[in-house]
């Protein structure tokens, strides 16, 4: 059974959302492109984290990862993709954070697309969340 199959609260998303901090931009590699940023958020929970990937100040990919669970957006493919990580496996790789693999679903995990969305919503003031909320409200309603 995926964790999305338990629907959290209401005061649980919110929660997630508010936790998400900025991290500083000197701790990421720099893109080898330019043009190319990226943002880093981390929330509280250990194993949640929001990267963003922007070109010409608009997104080219983004990536949420929460319990286990992943869901990325990549402007070349123009839509989701969910999966699950191996940062709830317990062996000696996964504790390093640089070890982070993710197993793509076969079929789109909606429940957590839309639990991330609301994850997103509650930080919509901040501009690399409000420009992914646009990503989805495009890709859902296509």
């Amino acid at each position: 059974m995926k964790n999305t199959d338990n629907i959290l609260s209401e005061n649980e998303i919110i929660s997630l959302g508010k936790s998400l901090r900025k991290i500083e931009n000197k701790l990421l590699r720099k893109s080898q492109n330019e043009g190319k940023t990226r943002i880093w958020f981390q929330g509280e929970e250990p194993y949640f984290d929001v990267f963003f990937e922007f070109e010409d100040d608009e997104i080219s990919w983004f990536q949420l990862t929460l319990r286990g669970q992943s869901l990325s957006w990549d402007k070349k493919f123009s839509g989701f993709q969910t999966g699950t990580t191996n940062e709830l496996s317990i062996d000696d790789a996964s504790f390093y954070a640089a070890s982070k693999t993710i197993e793509n679903d076969n079929q789109l995990d909606w429940n957590f697309i839309y639990l991330v969305k609301s994850i997103m919503q509650i930080q919509a003031e901040e501009p690399a969340f409000a420009k992914a909320l646009n990503l989805f409200d495009k890709n859902l309603n296509d």
